[in-house]
C-alpha cells in the first residue's frame, strides 16, 4: 500500500517563523561537523593525548570535508546563490555527491539537460537529499530529469531496507502545517513546496515497500 500526497493550498505561515525553521535546519546540519573540528583541536592541544594526535588529525579533516560539503550544497539548495540563473547539471551532480559522501545510500544521477533554472535546481537538490535520508540503513537514491514540452519533469526513487519518509516531509510536501514532529525535516518539505508553487510547479510524493518516490514537474 502506498501513500501518495498532493500538494494542497498553503497555511498561513509567517516569514519569520519560516526564516527561524530554515535557520536551524541549517545550524544543525552543521553544527555535528564543527563540533568535531573543536574536539580534535582540543586533542591536539592536550599534552596528555599526544598519542591520538594522528587520530584527531583524521577527525579534523573529514569533519572539514564535511562541514564544507554541506555549506556548498545548502548555499545553492537554500537560495543563497542568488546570481546564478541557471545551473550545469554536472555542477549540482557535484554537489549532491558532496552530500551523499556522508550519508549511508548510494546516488545514481541521471539528469538529461544541459542546464537547469534555478528553482528546477533547488528542486533537483533537496529531493535527492530527502532521497538520500529516506534510506537509513543504505540503498539507492536515483535521479532523473528531462524536458517534457515547457516543463522539467523530476523523478527521484530512494530503494533500499527500511526505506521510510517521516510524516511530517509528507505534511510539508503536501503544502501542510506540522502538527507534531521534527520542524527541521517538516521545513526542507515546506520549502520544496513553496518553491514549486511560486514556479507554477507541483510535487507529489509516494511510499511504498521499501521504496520512497518523488516526482514534481517545474517550467522548464
Amino acid at each position: 500500500m502506498s501513500d501518495r500526497i498532493v500538494p494542497g493550498p498553503a497555511p498561513a505561515v509567517r516569514p519569520a517563523d519560516l526564516a527561524a525553521y530554515l535557520a536551524a535546519r541549517m545550524c544543525h546540519d552543521f553544527i555535528s561537523p564543527a563540533s568535531a573540528i573543536v574536539s580534535g583541536l582540543d586533542l591536539l592541544e592536550d599534552p596528555s593525548a599526544q598519542d591520538m594526535r594522528e587520530d584527531a588529525m583524521g577527525l579534523i579533516a573529514s569533519s572539514a570535508r564535511k562541514l564544507a560539503d554541506l555549506l556548498a550544497f545548502s548555499r545553492v539548495a537554500f537560495g543563497a546563490s542568488a546570481a546564478a540563473e541557471t545551473f550545469d547539471p554536472r555542477e549540482l551532480e557535484k554537489l549532491v555527491q558532496g552530500m551523499f559522501r556522508h550519508m549511508r545510500a548510494e546516488l545514481a544521477w541521471e539528469v538529461v539537460p544541459p542546464s537547469i533554472n534555478k528553482p528546477a535546481a533547488r528542486t533537483l537538490l533537496n529531493l535527492a537529499q530527502m532521497a538520500g535520508a529516506a534510506l537509513p540503513t543504505g540503498g539507492q537514491a536515483r535521479v532523473r530529469a528531462v524536458v517534457e514540452g515547457s516543463s522539467l519533469a523530476v523523478a527521484i526513487e530512494a530503494a533500499g531496507p527500511r526505506a521510510r519518509l517521516r510524516a511530517e516531509v509528507l505534511a510539508g510536501l503536501a503544502g501542510q502545517p506540522m502538527d507534531e514532529g521534527l520542524h527541521g525535516h517538516w521545513v526542507q518539505a515546506y520549502y520544496v513546496h513553496l518553491l514549486l508553487t511560486d514556479a507554477g510547479g507541483r510535487v507529489f510524493a509516494d511510499v511504498g515497500e521499501e521504496r520512497v518516490a518523488f516526482v514534481a514537474t517545474v517550467p522548464a
